[in-house]
């Protein structure tokens, strides 16, 4: 469907809505176009900033009469291009609904507009003795990790968006506005709302409101690193950890050329071989005894060097390093780009999937760092390209491809965490067959016209 009336008519109507929350300066354009991912800029023709659920009902009703593209954006830390304005539109940024609009402390959840961001999520939290704890590495919105369905670093032990996430407030593409479900752990009260609308990236309907679960902040908390002279070894010792029952809260991997982007990029000294990154939480006494069973499990697995960070500052440099990979994995190609590409498999399948990948790229010349969530199954390979040059791009998508029909043969999924945007579009056919003609009902259902970001998941909707 095309535009009724002109991109300016329909930024006037908006302008007498919200005034200059409506934006079509060509800067704010071009900075909603882009993402953390390769893509080139892909910018919307408005762009809006609503405070209140009940605008950005008026603004869809509007984009719905003037046949205007919607398009959600957080805060722009996506890697699949799933905020991309593909056919331009009017994007909605919802960094002014940032609130936490309640806390039920002896519940455990907390209602919030999508703008926060998880860190200042977690900063209004506390004093509560509570936490937040999906860590995707950036600062991202709450509202677009739900429609990602992220998870990250903590997800072995907390899980995923999905697990954490108890109901939704969303406008649908017609401007009605409904919520998922109520506040209750659990529920078997007609279709799960909830989980279509986490994943769906936006293109069903717009999330205005979360309900969230929280956590106890641990009572004690203890990280360590532990290097390993090959993959094999690093992974098969996650997999004894979690084997043996370790509670442990992050088991991250780091591949040695990541290891050695790091060192540059946040001044460590870690040795530059493939290693794990651990974090344990609980009681004193447990923290203590999960450590150390870490670490006897890991000598056995060839571990070496194996380093405790006990305290708060050290941990947090710790950390620091992990969730910078991005930055730090293209620091060593300086004016790279990187693709950036995760797949996710049974964890008896991740040792042989991980090393085919890391053997694949050497062999075709690739610079290409791998960090991987290895408690879950779940890695990413960041493959560094001239952005001008044609075929470098070519050969990293056909690396991308490789690496995804080796995941779906090991019966694992194109994408962990990153979303299907623009990026993972080819594959989903591949991974889940005549499952995404239903997608596509639900989508012909929820959206007729085709309005609520277009061009992500499924095929069609490009930008002539």
């Amino acid at each position: 469907m095309g535009l009724r009336i002109s991109a300016a008519a329909l930024a006037d109507r908006l302008s007498d809505l919200i005034g200059p929350r409506a934006s079509v300066a060509r800067g704010v354009l071009d900075q909603h176009g882009q993402s953390e991912s390769y893509y080139p800029t892909l910018p919307p023709d408005i762009v809006v900033f609503p405070e209140t659920t009940q605008e950005v009902v008026q603004i869809v009703r509007l984009c719905a009469e003037a046949g205007a593209a919607v398009v959600p954006f957080g805060a722009g830390t996506s890697l699949e291009g799933n905020a991309a304005s593909v056919t331009g539109g009017v994007c909605f940024d919802f960094a002014r609904m940032n609130k936490v609009l309640s806390v039920h402390d002896s519940d455990m959840d907390a209602v919030v507009q999508p703008g926060i961001t998880r860190k200042q999520f977690n900063a209004e939290l506390r004093g509560t003795g509570l936490f937040f704890p999906i860590d995707p590495g950036a600062d991202a919105s709450i509202g677009g990790m739900a429609s990602t369905r992220a998870s990250g670093t903590m997800a072995v032990r907390y899980g995923t968006m999905k697990d954490n996430v108890l109901a939704l407030e969303v406008v649908l593409a017609d401007g009605r506005v409904i919520r998922t479900a109520r506040r209750a752990r659990k529920s078997a009260a007609g279709y799960d709302l909830t989980r279509l609308f986490v994943g769906s990236e936006g293109t069903l309907g717009l999330i205005t409101e979360l309900t969230l679960k929280l956590h106890p902040v641990p009572q004690a908390t203890s990280a360590a690193t532990c290097g390993f002279d090959n993959l094999h070894d690093a992974v098969d010792t996650a997999i004894a950890l979690i084997q043996s029952a370790v509670p442990a809260a992050r088991i991250e991997l780091l591949d040695d050329v990541m290891m050695r982007g790091i060192n540059a990029y946040s001044k460590l000294g870690y040795q530059e071989a493939p290693t794990l990154f651990l974090e344990f939480h609980g009681s004193e006494a447990a923290v203590i005894e999960q450590a150390q069973t870490a670490e006897t499990i890991a000598v056995e697995h060839g571990g070496r060097g194996f380093a405790w960070a006990k305290a708060a500052e050290d941990r947090s440099r710790l950390w620091h390093a992990r969730d910078n990979t991005l930055y730090a994995g293209l620091g060593l190609r300086p004016g790279a780009r990187a693709v950036i590409t995760d797949v996710c498999v049974p964890i008896s399948r991740l040792a042989e999937c991980l090393t085919e990948t890391r053997r694949d790229a050497d062999e075709h010349g690739f610079m290409a760092p791998i960090v991987g969530h290895v408690g879950d199954g779940n890695f990413h390979m960041l493959i560094l390209i001239d952005p001008a040059n044609e075929g470098e791009i070519a050969g990293a998508k056909a690396l991308q491809a490789r690496m995804v029909a080796r995941a779906i043969a090991m019966d694992g999924t194109c994408t962990g965490e990153h979303g299907v945007g623009l990026g993972k579009i080819d594959y989903l056919q591949d991974e889940l067959g005549d499952a995404v003609a239903v997608m596509r009902s639900v989508k012909a259902a929820l959206d007729p016209h085709g309005l609520m970001n277009p061009g992500k998941i499924f095929a069609g909707g490009a930008r002539p």
